[in-house]
């Protein structure tokens, strides 16, 4: 297979995963593969970003954050 041929897998610079038990509730938040803290809003999310100099235009974009466990509005559990 060519490198046009296959697919192209993103892997976006942030990954949030999913919300965590707790008072409130908290999702982990995790910067090129190292995990660097946690999150209880979406603001907190963005502000992570800015502190490690990404820029984030469109929150919904998959090559941009990946939402595990839901999206930027999913901040309690199910």
């Amino acid at each position: 297979m060519t490198e046009i041929a296959s697919p192209h897998i993103s892997h976006p610079r942030i990954t949030v995963l999913g919300v965590q038990p707790g008072d409130p509730p908290f999702r982990i938040v995790e910067i090129d593969g190292a995990v660097i803290g946690e999150a209880r809003s979406f603001t907190d999310v963005l502000m992570a970003a800015a502190a490690y100099g990404i820029p984030v235009h469109d929150a919904d974009d998959p090559a941009v954050v990946r939402w595990v466990g839901g999206d930027k509005l999913t901040w309690h559990l199910r």
